[in-house]
């Protein structure tokens, strides 16, 4: 209760029916409502639909302390990218505004003291719009390179060569990987809210919607194209994920590809196990050894695991990462 101010950082994910879900949100607005008394700076870092700072939490922390304390609000979106070496807290750029000016300017205040290089803008809702806009634009343009992909592979051309000759050209492109879909607490979830923010505004987002779909189906794709390779049929075969994180070198699963992998594995009759040295638990299973299979399908590559044991581990390995030398990949 003896604190300046309260930073809101906590996750926002999707309901079942993929819609924002605000749960967190509300549990930290009752919390700093129930037990703050003098007025503070409230900073809202998770990401969340354009309007959240002014029309959800503020209005949820008065409604909590019965109108009893009037605090100063302000955004700053969450932007670090887990697992990297090059941007950090300290010298990625970050977004803020207040619903006052001295909001903005206490926030200032507050961020200078451990980050490099700070960008006022001119309302909490644009701050929060380019967050969502951020992350759907990696959506998409994952979503592109994954359907490009298909694309490459009906052609029988090479979608990891085609990449890197668009690559050589200097302006106007800028190089996106295929994969087994997307994961994590940011890009499958973030451009949910921006289109459901686009419905309720009348404008449907069907780009981004098409999107969602295509990474979704990813996974089936995948599984379709091992199963095609195995005589037509997966039923009793042992098959093994390498890897379940949703991305390299970290032990984060929320949202991961692998999962829906998986699932797409057991409808097609396989017994799959997966292994994941970074991950280690998962679903209340343990990773695997490496090997054992007649299948293998590489969905995330760790640094700590050798692509030519990988190739070893399988008569049969399947590579959705572009990372091991095999003649079955995406």
């Amino acid at each position: 209760s003896n604190v300046d101010i309260v930073v809101i950082a906590v996750p926002t994910p999707l309901t079942t029916n993929r819609k924002p879900d605000l749960t967190y949100i509300d549990a930290a607005c009752r919390t700093i409502g129930e037990n703050i008394r003098n007025p503070i700076l409230v900073i809202n870092e998770s990401t969340s639909f354009p309007g959240t700072l002014r029309n959800f939490i503020k209005p949820a922390i008065e409604k909590y302390s019965n109108n009893l304390v009037e605090h100063m609000y302000a955004i700053s979106p969450e932007r670090v990218d887990p697992g990297r070496g090059d941007f950090n807290q300290k010298n990625t750029p970050r977004l803020y505004a207040g619903l006052t000016p001295e909001a903005s300017t206490l926030t200032q205040e507050f961020y200078s003291k451990f980050c490099d290089n700070l960008v006022e803008v001119s309302s909490p809702e644009v701050a929060e719009a380019a967050k969502l806009f951020e992350n759907t634009f990696r959506q998409v343009n994952i979503a592109l390179v994954n359907e490009f992909a298909q694309i490459a592979h009906a052609l029988g051309i090479s979608v990891y060569e085609t990449l890197d000759a668009a690559a050589t050209k200097p302006y106007g492109f800028m190089k996106f990987m295929p994969s087994a879909g997307v994961g994590g607490h940011c890009i499958p979830v973030d451009p949910s809210y921006l289109a459901d923010t686009a419905a309720r505004v009348g404008v449907p987002a069907t780009f981004i919607e098409r999107a969602n779909e295509v990474n979704l189906e990813m996974a089936a794709y995948v599984v379709g194209r091992v199963a095609a390779d195995n005589a037509g049929s997966l039923r009793g075969k042992k098959v093994q994920v390498v890897g379940v994180a949703y991305k390299p070198n970290v032990a984060d699963t929320r949202e991961t590809p692998a999962e829906l992998v998986i699932e797409e594995l057991k409808k097609a009759g396989a017994v799959v196990t997966w292994h994941d040295p970074v991950v280690k638990s998962w679903h209340g299973a343990e990773s695997s050894d490496l090997g054992g299979s007649e299948i293998a399908v590489v969905v995330t590559m760790h640094d700590v695991v050798s692509a030519d044991a990988v190739l070893a581990s399988a008569p049969y390995v399947f590579d959705t990462t572009g990372k091991v030398k095999t003649s079955h990949t995406l």
